[in-house]
């Protein structure tokens, strides 16, 4: 309403401001023209006598003539005739009179003492045989002309009224149509804010509300999402540390009562060992992912030799492939530029894949690991003929929380941390599988990471 009524007052005063020029400009055109034709009249059939003879003598036709009031003016700029019968001193502080007096055309408004209603005055020197001799001086009083401008301004103002009184009703209509729905989207998301993600925006149009209600239905149910996989997360890493935790006590236990078998001792040892270390890794995993949320983990980037990493990795993994009975493979060509990224990152997202896919191969399964590069991209390659993954689940291994519903799926941060890594490191990783066919996920590094080293 505000901005309304602001616009309709300054059109207003414009247009109003206009109209007063137009007509101050007419009649200012009207008494110069007049005088013009006036002075050219005097000099033609009254220049014989002098100005005050012709005062005395002949002007009454000549200012009867003209509507306005009219004054003759000496040289020194004393009143010698005015048709109102008002004689001033003198008339030299006007500014029309003391432009016309030097000779030149002359303009002013302003107020006399006989008018309650300003005036406007033109002036005109009256030169005869190249002499000036005195100055012809129009008086129009702007009484109708004002008049005039008044009763246009009451229209206007009142028309501009109407328009103000309607706008203003559309606008409450409109805004009523904003407002009210709006108001019911903040409700909910101020119930959103007090943590009740079950509560849904009911507002259906097509309009910018219904978009941000249907964006707050859509936040509300990822929230409801993220909530359970958190949850389902918790459970999970609980139980995964309640297990190893369970046999080392269990051993300890067992190992405190004083046995002497030291091939039991021995077999107690190693388990507590092996549980240590994977509570180790678990650990990891999850200052990584914490790491990765908070956005504090960096990459220390030097040169790599993937061949050099390739064949560490085989070694490392040949122990397990052959207890698994599993055919891995290894395969990388000599020539391959150096890598310079982040060594011990790249590797543990590796061996991070690498081990999903032992684990979800049968004996007698296939694992491969391949690491090739071209002009513009660092590829490696992990593949295996495991039980591969459900085509429901596959979009969403690599979602934070996520746990597959295969048994031997774990806390569901593997995946997401190897995706973060990889992510840092300008990179990307995709999965590909078909239930009962296997798994290939690819890795690619861009090449401007990479320094060729001979």
């Amino acid at each position: 309403m505000f901005i309304i009524v602001i616009t309709v007052l300054v059109l207003e005063f414009f247009l109003i401001s206009s109209i007063r020029h137009n007509y101050n400009k007419n009649l200012e055109n009207i008494l110069v023209n007049r005088l013009q034709t006036s002075t050219d009249l005097y000099v033609r059939y009254f220049s014989d006598a002098t100005l005050q003879e012709n005062v005395f003598n002949d002007m009454d036709t000549f200012w009867k003539q003209v509507t306005a009031q009219v004054e003759i003016i000496d040289m020194d700029g004393r009143v010698l005739m005015n048709s109102l019968g008002y004689l001033a001193d003198s008339v030299t502080e006007m500014d029309d009179v003391r432009q016309a007096l030097k000779g030149e055309q002359g303009l002013w408004v302003g107020r006399v003492p006989y008018d309650t209603e300003k005036v406007m005055a033109a002036a005109c020197p009256i030169v005869v045989a190249k002499e000036q001799v005195g100055v012809l001086r129009f008086v129009a009083s702007l009484r109708e002309v004002n008049e005039e401008i008044r009763n246009i301004a009451y229209r206007y103002l009142s028309f501009g009224g109407l328009v103000i009184l309607f706008s203003g009703l559309v606008s409450i209509i409109l805004a009523k149509t904003v407002t009210d729905p709006l108001k019911k989207v903040i409700l909910v998301a101020e119930e959103m804010a007090r943590g009740n993600f079950r509560v849904k925006s009911a507002h259906k149009s097509q309009d910018e509300i219904g978009k941000l209600a249907a964006t707050l239905n859509y936040l509300a149910s990822e929230i409801i999402k993220k909530e359970a996989l958190k949850n389902n997360f918790i459970s999970s890493v609980s139980h995964e540390l309640r297990t190893p935790l369970t046999s080392i006590k269990g051993w300890a236990v067992t190992l405190r009562q004083g046995y002497e078998n030291k091939e039991l001792l021995q077999d107690g040892l190693d388990i507590i060992e092996k549980e240590s270390d994977r509570l180790t890794h678990m650990v990891t995993e999850l200052l990584d992912f914490s790491g990765f949320v908070s956005g504090t983990i960096t990459l220390k980037k030097d040169k790599v030799n993937i061949a050099d990493l390739c064949e560490n990795l085989r070694i490392q993994l040949a122990p397990r492939a052959l207890r698994e009975e599993i055919d891995f493979q290894v395969g990388y060509a000599a020539d391959n530029p150096f890598l310079y990224t982040d060594e011990n990152r790249l590797k543990q997202v590796l061996l991070n894949l690498l081990d999903n896919a032992f684990k979800f191969t049968a004996a007698g399964g296939q694992v491969s690991l391949t690491a090739v590069s071209d002009h513009e991209c660092y590829y490696f390659y992990i593949e295996d003929n495991g039980c591969g993954i459900a085509p429901e689940e596959l979009p969403r291994v690599k979602e934070k929380f996520y746990k597959g519903k295969s048994s031997k799926s774990q806390n569901g941060i593997g995946l997401s941390i190897s995706d973060e890594i990889i992510r840092l490191m300008q990179g990307k990783l995709e999965i590909n599988s078909r239930v009962g066919q296997g798994t290939r996920i690819t890795i690619t590094l861009p090449l401007r990471e990479a320094v060729n080293v001979k």
